[in-house]
């Protein structure tokens, strides 16, 4: 299990709690995390992946696999390089990839000697349109949204699930770190899913419903 080995990075870390502790923590906290119907999922301050629960695979179940960019792999990269991310992630660029850059650039200015920070900038350097988004248009984003349109908990955002139950939908994003996981060095993110909203029947006119069988059978018959 992802966690296991999680626990004992942190216990290595620096974490008070000794390793048989955080592991035993985090193995529980799993299973709590995979009762829940809603894709939720446990995240490093790079965005690697911990654990996720089965409602964020069945979410992301009809991605194709990619080498550096696999939503059970790294969050922020899915976001920002993976090729099928807008098929899941409606409204991709304003709902999604902004907020996941304003928050990659807060987490390289607290770890700037990161080495996989680091490799997720020179990835988006790469890319004239992002690279020039991450510079020039993100401040501008920022300055004009706000805090509240960056941070992730509370926010509302467009997507559309391969379940047509689902289909285009939104979630809201909802930020559940306990004070343990916190400790750790990681986060919990959980989309909760909205009811797909349905076109509301039509009204009957008044006497609409005379026009039925009743209207036919007073039109007289033949001879």
């Amino acid at each position: 299990m992802a966690f296991e080995a999680e626990g004992r990075r942190r216990t290595a870390r620096g974490n008070t709690r000794t390793e048989p502790e955080s592991r035993a923590y985090l193995q529980d906290y799993a299973v709590l995390l995979d009762a829940v119907s809603f894709p939720s999922l446990v995240v490093d301050h790079r965005w690697n992946v911990v654990h996720a629960n089965d409602a964020f695979d069945a979410l992301f179940g009809a991605v194709s696999p990619h080498p550096t960019a696999d939503p059970r792999d790294n969050l922020l990269r899915f976001v920002l390089f993976h090729p099928e991310a807008g098929s899941v992630l409606a409204d991709r660029e304003a709902s999604w990839c902004l907020p996941m850059l304003a928050h990659f650039a807060e987490a390289l200015e607290r770890h700037p000697n990161d080495e996989e920070l680091r490799a997720v900038r020179r990835s988006i350097a790469e890319d004239p349109i992002m690279d020039a988004a991450y510079r020039e248009g993100l401040p501008r984003w920022i300055s004009a949204v706000g805090a509240e349109a960056v941070a992730h908990d509370g926010a509302l955002r467009p997507l559309t699930h391969p379940d047509p139950r689902w289909g285009r939908t939104h979630c809201r994003v909802v930020g559940e770190t306990p004070h343990t996981l916190q400790s750790m060095g990681l986060s919990r993110l959980t989309l909760v899913l909205r009811e797909p909203r349905r076109a509301e029947p039509r009204p009957v006119r008044r006497g609409a419903a005379r026009r039925g069988p009743r209207h036919l059978r007073a039109v007289p018959a033949d001879g």
